[in-house]
């Protein structure tokens, strides 16, 4: 993991985001929540494990279906199979010692 601090590169309302190999946060600060970087840390692995491409055309369609369904961008965001899984296991700093293969497929 390559970390860059930038409030630039990361979109407006987030605190950070994960493109293999990096991780960018907002500021310093959101460098030290370890909660934010377990979440991050949960992207990365999904990514590897879908050898990055696939991840973020997956990650796009499901966010669009989503989008259809929910008719509102947040609900969209935080209900994608990818983001469900690290949401829901982000304050478990533990989680990725334990993590099975392609376990967000039990988020969808």
């Amino acid at each position: 993991m390559i970390l860059i601090v930038s409030k630039y590169l990361v979109p407006k309302g987030f605190r950070g985001m994960t493109v293999f190999p990096f991780v960018f946060v907002s500021d310093g600060n959101a460098s030290q929540d370890l909660v934010l970087m377990n979440h991050e840390l949960i992207h990365l692995r999904q990514q590897l494990e879908l050898l990055v491409l696939p991840f973020f055309v997956i990650y796009g369609l499901d966010y669009l279906v989503k989008l259809i369904r929910y008719r509102n961008k947040d609900v969209a965001y935080r209900n994608v199979v990818f983001e469900r899984e690290a949401y829901q296991n982000e304050n478990d700093l533990e989680y990725l010692k334990s993590r099975s293969f392609w376990k967000f497929m039990q988020y969808g």
